[in-house]
């Protein structure tokens, strides 16, 4: 297939150089981001005034012509696999799926197959566009492999740059629903004393750190007060288990979307999640409170009880505003079905 040809005149008052100038100035249907102009620029795609120029950094004025040379789009090198996807929704430009906890999102090189990512290939078929130069799901945000729950995929250069700025912006509705040890509430004088917590109207928790990999874990994340990046999350207590309380359902929402945020966080505040084998721990809650079969459940759980339940964006192309719901998983059910045994005064 032959290069595709995009040409533009640069408008009046354009940036010191030759890359912000075409990002700002390179049309919609286009589809090229900062990124990927750069890239074309380096490779040698990009004339001005009929001339190579492969310095991004190239000094550009009002009025001079560019001429862009864009490959078609390359085949992935990422295998198609046929896995059964929970689809949500579905258009030319983009899908939500509900992703099973134990998926991971993206290969990488110790989970080359089997992946989220793989699965999409094999399901979109010939009707992906070419995402950055080449043909495959355009990945703007990720969940945890062990995480339930809904994740928007781009299917075109158009819709991956238009979530993309919306996740930058933070701008994206993320609910998430988690279960967690003890119950993070304003009442307790414990919680309000941990740095970086704060509690808001209708005893909302709020927390707010930097957070950076942790220096000797690089599979972790850490809570910093200085360096790393600003990151915040809000907590409301949905539902409460056990006689006296001893676990928590509740509603977390992302102001800022770290990897790791909402267990890192919650970890910090002392309110680990149930399951979670990095951040949560292994505590053994009294079966006085929560009966037999509740503590049972709770030491045997096998994954973090993390739940993207919620999910709502501009959509990129239609510029509707979208949102999207799914209930629990069965796992979670069965695990608070469970932990509210004590309460019904009878034991599964």
């Amino acid at each position: 297939m032959t290069d595709a040809l995009v040409t533009i005149v640069i408008a009046e008052n354009p940036p010191g150089r030759l890359d912000k100038a075409l990002s700002r100035d390179v049309p919609a249907e286009a589809a090229l981001s900062r990124t990927r102009l750069a890239r074309l620029i380096e490779q040698g795609a990009v004339k001005l005034n009929g001339l190579d120029v492969r310095d991004v950094k190239h000094k550009v004025s009002g009025g001079e012509v560019v001429t862009i040379a864009v490959p078609a789009a390359e085949e992935s090198h990422i295998s198609s696999e046929a896995i059964a996807l929970d689809v949500v929704y579905e258009d030319a430009h983009l899908i939500v799926v509900n992703k099973p906890a134990g998926m991971v999102v993206h290969p990488a090189p110790g989970t080359p197959n089997g992946t989220l990512v793989n699965a999409l290939l094999y399901h979109c078929g010939d009707n992906l566009s070419g995402v950055g130069g080449m043909k495959r799901p355009g990945i703007v945000h990720r969940i945890d492999k062990e995480t339930s729950g809904l994740l928007v995929v781009a299917k075109s250069d158009v819709a991956h740059q238009g979530l993309a700025a919306q996740f930058e912006a933070h701008s994206v509705e993320r609910y998430y629903q988690a279960v967690c040890y003890g119950i993070p509430d304003a009442s307790d004088p414990r919680v309000r004393g941990v740095r970086g917590v704060s509690f808001e109207t209708g005893n909302i928790m709020r927390i707010t750190t930097q957070l950076a990999r942790h220096k000797t874990d690089r599979q972790k994340q850490a809570v910093l007060f200085a360096g790393g990046k600003h990151a915040v999350t809000r907590v409301r207590i949905v539902e409460r288990f056990g006689v006296p309380e001893v676990a928590a359902l509740v509603e977390c929402w992302l102001e800022t979307g770290r990897t790791h945020q909402i267990r890192v966080h919650m970890a910090h505040a002392g309110h680990g999640l149930i399951g979670d084998p990095v951040y949560g721990g292994r505590r053994k809650l009294s079966e006085k409170a929560i009966g037999s079969s509740g503590a049972k459940a709770v030491q045997e759980f096998g994954r973090q009880s993390l739940h993207a339940a919620v999910l709502g964006f501009k959509h990129p192309v239609t510029f509707e505003d979208v949102r999207f719901e799914i209930d629990f998983p069965d796992d979670l059910k069965a695990l608070m079905r469970k932990l509210r045994c004590k309460e019904s005064n009878f034991d599964l």
